[in-house]
């Protein structure tokens, strides 16, 4: 085969630059299209894509053999002057903008093919890699064999701040389709975040952050901080570990409410209050605590009242903590300058967990 006929639609933008869409089987863009990548020849720039993520190609891969895929996310594709077009016999469309035809690539050796990527190179190869044959996926295409023509259109498309993790996460629990490996563990952890803030009988109801809730003035606590922190309470041999099957994640959140009351009551000076007045609220203060979860659940919920359990470990560790005022023991760090970084979160959790430790051992 020396060249593939498809059906397309054509209309002109800019100085008379032809842009066409079409649909295209899956695995062959990879064949009719190269991917221009970035590097140096001569001292000369060449290309303009930057080097294939084989893991996020990997994920896309997965994602598509695990059957039936929607994927109407276009690939933009440059062509060259070799391509032409035919239009159809018939009316044009609205002012003579939009014609039918057929577009018609030659097919040619790789780095020598009629068409390059602009845009969606991890999403073609994955789509190679899947061998996506019956899946048909759309194409943009404008017609230009300038390069620099090129790389504004893969600047341009690829300029756009990507979509926040806050936001991915809130709308996750409201998919109910096949979600990609890396997705998946966000999940769970984001409906039990909702559950929390909207359940009159949690301790944060009302107080978590939302993009859904932008503005909102009971807003304090960062919903990320605490999807991250019940992420870890999820994870084998975390508190919340075992709670899988039919019905864990309503044990699961039972388990956090409890929990959490218990820290509210405790604490009741720093709970509620802005993160700048309490680190308890603060992200440091909330991944520490889930992290201290994971000892003292475990222990309470083999016990026969594991609310009252949690409340007594909690009480004994309160004289040691600094949330709203005073310096941590040991760390020498005033109670406001403690942050989310790694070695703040570290030492707090390893101070805690030792404190709980020597604390909960029964006195000889």
């Amino acid at each position: 085969m020396t060249r593939i006929t498809l059906r397309a639609l054509r209309t002109r933008q800019g100085a008379d630059v032809d842009v066409y869409a079409f649909f295209v089987p899956g695995n062959q863009i990879a064949e009719i299209a190269d991917i221009s990548r970035l590097r140096r020849a001569d001292g000369h720039l060449e290309g303009f894509q930057r080097r294939e993520i084989k893991t996020h190609v990997a994920e896309i891969a997965e994602f598509l053999r695990a059957g039936p895929a929607l994927f109407p996310n276009a690939i933009i594709l440059a062509l060259s002057s070799d391509v032409r077009f035919k239009s159809s016999r018939g009316p044009a469309g609205e002012d003579d903008k939009v014609r039918s035809g057929e577009l018609i690539l030659p097919v040619r050796p790789a780095g020598q093919r009629a068409a390059w990527i602009v845009d969606g190179q991890q999403r073609s190869l994955a789509l190679a890699k899947a061998d996506c044959g019956d899946l048909l996926v759309p194409v943009i295409a404008f017609q230009s064999d300038d390069v620099a023509a090129q790389r504004e259109q893969f600047i341009l498309v690829n300029k756009a701040k990507p979509l926040s993790a806050r936001l991915i996460d809130e709308l996750l629990p409201e998919m109910g389709v096949n979600l990609p490996r890396s997705l998946k563990p966000r999940q769970a952890p984001s409906e039990l975040c909702t559950a929390l803030n909207e359940d009159p009988a949690s301790p944060f109801f009302g107080l978590i952050k939302r993009e859904s809730l932008a503005g909102s003035a009971t807003s304090i606590v960062a919903d990320s901080a605490l999807s991250k922190a019940i992420r870890q309470n999820l994870r084998p041999g975390g508190a919340l570990g075992a709670y899988d099957g039919d019905g864990g994640l309503d044990a699961a959140y039972q388990a956090l409410v409890t929990y959490w009351s218990a820290v509210r009551d405790v604490f009741p000076d720093a709970w509620g209050k802005p993160s700048t007045d309490s680190r308890l609220m603060h992200a440091a203060g909330i991944q520490v605590m889930a992290a201290l979860m994971d000892p003292i659940w475990t222990r309470a919920d083999a016990t026969a009242n594991p609310a009252e359990a949690v409340a007594t470990a909690l009480a004994r560790l309160a004289p040691r903590c600094c949330w709203v005022d005073g310096t941590w023991e040991d760390l020498n760090w005033p109670w406001n300058e403690v942050q989310a970084t790694p070695k703040h979160l570290k030492g707090l959790t390893d101070l805690l967990l030792k404190l709980d430790r020597d604390l909960s051992r029964p006195a000889r």
